[in-house]
């Protein structure tokens, strides 16, 4: 019988003073006792709300009636009808906006813990050897390349695998994953989960190559000549910067920068690895989304005296998970709102400081947020010696730059027509090179969608 009243379990976790002094992972998976109390909670509703959210319609309540009754692999299976990435999205899926958000539970008793429920059972079938590669289609002879090796390329490429197309997955950098290993610490997203993942689509059929620089090693074009298709996954890995003087000083990180050594070159544990990473004593972190709550909890980690999150904005417009936010704080990283950076002062090319306008709320902007608008006279300057900023990012214009008829916007991203089509036939694209940064779960819905828009063009072709 559902249990909806007993109380929502959020999950074990490594208390801060421990985990603030490791990269390990912070939050623990079920037992088998507390994964069975949870999926009880679940009322299988009819006309299941969570699922009808699920951006890739993971069948929720079907996959949490198998976790009722100990059928983990049955669980994993159902889960991955629709989603190829579950122990990665258990983890880093804002489930609070999409699933778990839309639960009947939510606002009396609280929502079914969903997120560590998909976790448990992707790690948990793992572990014992019940989890299964999804099975293909026949063989159709046709090629298709997927650029980047990102969530939304590999979402791609499973579903154009299922299909039973040979698909080739072609990555710039020496390890795959994309930003789930170069942007996300690991003690959010352990990298041996990201290997499981893309070892389980590598059992699909899908090719992995490493070291391709498309653009450079090889243009669009070129793969045209190869592939009866390609889809561009390969994300927004160009940080923004404030633009503000200083900002060429030593001590001064893009999030996209410090980020790479950490998690891509695991610089924090250097001198037992090749790459190093400076940090000082007193660390600001301009921005407040999602990476400059990792860039934050990081460099907590590597031992400075503070590290403070600057927001132009008040707390209540911050676009960071709550979670994480609460997970910074109590891991000691302290916040202060209403300030824009003006100046990043420097001795001998050297971080010193860095000079803030207080700021108070205007008018909504087009995204509905209200503006900051700064308050005359009220300069100050906080002390500083690293500072790493993480207001946003956007695509690398190496590919548009050597792909003259790929139309793109004046932010860098794809440019795509009513049908998701690109300005060039057989070229398909998604993720952060068409969103300019956004969430891994909407990365993979576009890799998904655009899978099933390449079939249709294979097929007429």
């Amino acid at each position: 019988m559902p249990t909806p009243s007993a109380p929502r379990n959020p999950g074990r976790q490594q208390a801060p003073e421990e985990r603030k002094h490791n990269f390990d992972e912070v939050a623990q998976i079920f037992t088998d006792e507390e994964a069975r109390a949870e999926a009880n909670r679940c009322l299988h509703c009819k006309n299941a709300r969570c699922q009808a959210n699920c951006p890739v319609g993971v069948q929720i309540p079907d996959f949490i009636a198998y976790v009722k009754e100990g059928k983990i692999g049955e669980a994993a299976s159902k889960i991955m009808e629709t989603s190829l990435l579950p122990a990665i999205c258990g983890r880093v899926c804002p489930q609070e906006k999409h699933c778990e958000g839309n639960c009947v539970l939510k606002d009396k008793f609280g929502s079914v813990n969903i997120g560590m429920l998909e976790r448990y059972t992707a790690d948990t079938a793992r572990q014992r050897g019940l989890l299964k590669a999804p099975q293909t289609a026949s063989k159709t002879g046709k090629k298709v390349a997927c650029i980047g090796s990102g969530p939304s390329s590999i979402a791609a490429a499973a579903e154009l695998a299922r299909a039973g197309h040979e698909v080739t997955v072609l990555e710039a950098l020496h390890a795959f994953g994309g930003v789930l290993r170069y942007g996300i610490p690991s003690f959010r997203l352990p990298r041996e989960v990201i290997d499981h993942e893309i070892e389980t689509v590598k059992a699909m059929g899908v090719r992995f190559i490493p070291d391709v620089l498309v653009g450079s090693t090889e243009t669009v074009a070129d793969l045209l000549h190869q592939f009866d298709a390609v889809y561009v996954g390969s994300g927004a890995g160009l940080p923004t910067m404030t633009g503000i003087p200083g900002e060429n000083g030593v001590g001064v990180y893009s999030a996209n920068e410090f980020l790479t050594r950490i998690n891509l070159m695991q610089a924090y544990k250097f001198p037992q690895t090749d790459t190093p990473i400076k940090i000082g004593k007193h660390v600001v972190v301009l921005g407040a989304g999602n990476s400059a709550m990792d860039a934050a909890r990081s460099a907590m980690r590597l031992g400075p005296q503070s590290v403070t999150v600057c927001y132009r904005r008040s707390a209540a417009e911050m676009p960071a998970r709550a979670a994480e936010v609460e997970h910074a704080k109590e891991e000691g990283v302290t916040f202060e709102f209403l300030l824009t950076p003006k100046e990043i002062l420097t001795e001998d090319g050297r971080v010193t400081g860095i000079r803030f306008t207080r700021n108070e709320l205007g008018a909504p902007d087009e995204k509905g947020r209200r503006r900051p608008v700064e308050i005359p006279g009220t300069e100050f300057v906080k002390k500083a010696d690293t500072i790493i900023v993480a207001i946003g990012q956007r695509p690398n214009p190496i590919i548009a730059k050597t792909t003259p008829d790929l139309k793109t916007t004046s932010r860098g991203v794809v440019e795509m027509d009513e049908q998701g089509k690109t300005s060039i036939p057989g070229v398909y694209a998604g993720g952060d090179i068409i969103r300019g940064g956004a969430t891994v779960l909407l990365a993979m819905k576009d890799g998904i969608e655009a899978a099933k828009r390449i079939n249709a063009y294979l097929e007429g072709k």
